[in-house]
């Protein structure tokens, strides 16, 4: 059961958990290392961007492309459609492991990633510490101060792993 929205904070189906810092959006100045956070229902980026987009706020005009952590995040597609339009997923080794950006033709949005296993209050306080207006602090931090997992490794991708191992 899903609690009803708080200020700030748009819910989509049962798997996409989006909370924004009041006023961000393209024409707003970054202030911090997070412009919000986002609780994704699984691993799997090319079932999650979708919900996640169609959350964002219609104004903001079409997102071009997510970058991704290649460690924190399952295979994927590398694009995937959007009302119509052809969105490309991006990873990187360099991208922070806890974060996304939304890139739109003329802006960057980052969000801190909350881990799907994360328990209920844990990523409550996640979310609604990384959306606080004026939140300057860096994505460990916020997760390791709600108590939420860092940079969780989906186990496939460890180091010394295969995907056949148990």
């Amino acid at each position: 059961m899903m609690s009803a929205p708080q200020r700030g904070t748009l819910q989509d189906a049962e798997v996409t958990r989006l909370a924004l810092k009041p006023g961000v959006g393209p024409r707003s100045s970054p202030a911090g290392s997070v412009d919000g956070a986002w609780r994704p229902g699984s691993r799997n980026l090319g079932s999650e961007v979708p919900p996640l987009l169609k959350a964002l706020p219609r104004e903001w005009g079409r997102i071009e492309r997510v970058s991704y952590n290649l460690t924190t995040w399952g295979p994927t597609a590398r694009v995937v459609l959007f009302d119509g339009a052809a969105v490309h997923l991006s990873g990187y080794r360099s991208q922070h492991p806890d974060t996304v950006d939304l890139v739109g033709r003329d802006y960057r949005i980052t969000l801190l990633v909350v881990p799907p296993d994360t328990v209920e209050g844990a990523a409550a306080r996640a979310l609604a510490t990384a959306s606080a207006a004026g939140n300057t602090d860096r994505p460990a931090d916020l997760l390791a101060a709600a108590g939420a997992r860092l940079g969780t490794l989906i186990p496939e991708l460890r180091p010394g792993l295969s995907r056949s191992a148990g």
